[in-house]
């Protein structure tokens, strides 16, 4: 093999990576629409929500081709982000934008065929990633917020492909939850980079340990509370209820990983790697679906 065709496969292969399809589980969220609208589960919906996953996924990458641009030369200081592809030289940057703004054009203008109001919900989702790629991850508390705001328009994105709505107790509860994560994440970055915070993330330097901890013993207590509530009015069967010792074994285990195995910088890596919070997810998925499958 010729050395040039060795160097277009490490181009294409560092674009792909720059996509970050192991981050795509996150957008699994779509399918939250599905498994609370049982009854609208048919052929039609599975495939139109599994398009939407996949240009939604799409927008995504093209969000973090843009903040893979934009922090190249900090991730280049980091433990780990170091090995990305713009950081490490084995995409080139220009390179890289062409190949975002080409995927983009081309993801967006599809979803606006799907459903004009998911193509709207795209482009918002990508003004807000790109917000936060310049500005607000920068201003402290506000970053984490962006983080779980964006999941939140996963969620509203799901519902409205299907066209389905949500009840506001199932939205705070995805925004709780986001915060949840986004904390855990900004925890494991401070732990990890071990007082040299400034020279990757600036806005690093206005959290500690003890203040993060405390925000997630808030935002723990009020997201177990609002799924309770979730379960007993969302309009469905109050059966929903046996699902919430699933939620809190969840929540508590994510915590333990956090705080004794200083994991949690990667919500998606642990889901995969952490045999109980993965069989945890499986068994909440199964019971909603025999719950409503029994009792509906």
């Amino acid at each position: 093999m010729s050395s040039s065709s060795v160097g277009t496969g490490n181009t294409i292969s560092g674009l792909l990576r720059l996509l970050r399809p192991k981050q795509w589980t996150k957008n699994g969220l779509l399918f939250a629409a599905l498994l609370f609208s049982f009854e609208e589960i048919h052929t039609e919906t599975v495939l139109t929500t599994i398009l939407g996953f996949i240009l939604f996924s799409l927008v995504a990458g093209c969000v973090y081709i843009l903040n893979d641009y934009v922090d190249r030369e900090r991730d280049q200081q980091h433990p780990v982000k170091k090995f990305r592809p713009l950081a490490s030289g084995q995409v080139n940057p220009t390179h890289a934008l062409l190949f975002g703004a080409l995927l983009l054009i081309g993801s967006v203008g599809t979803a606006f065929v799907v459903n004009p109001i998911f193509g709207v919900l795209c482009i918002v989702y990508f003004i807000l990633n790109v917000s936060y790629s310049f500005v607000l991850k920068h201003l402290v508390i506000l970053d984490m917020m962006t983080i779980a705001a964006g999941f939140v328009l996963r969620a509203i994105a799901g519902g409205v492909l299907i066209h389905v709505p949500f009840t506001p107790w199932f939205l705070i509860c995805t925004l709780l939850l986001s915060l949840f994560l986004a904390i855990g994440k900004r925890r494991n970055e401070l732990t990890l980079l071990e007082g040299n915070t400034g020279s990757h993330r600036k806005v690093l330097d206005n959290y500690s340990i003890t203040l993060l901890d405390q925000f997630n013993t808030i935002v723990t207590t009020a997201t177990i509370i609002s799924y309770s509530l979730f379960t007993f009015t969302s309009d469905r069967t109050i059966h929903l209820m046996w699902t919430i010792p699933l939620v809190i074994y969840g929540m508590f285990r994510y915590l333990y990983l956090i705080h004794m195995k200083n994991q949690g910088g990667s919500p998606d890596r642990v889901l995969f790697e952490d045999k109980p919070i993965l069989i945890t997810v499986i068994l909440y998925v199964i019971s909603v679906i025999c719950i409503f499958a029994i009792f509906e």
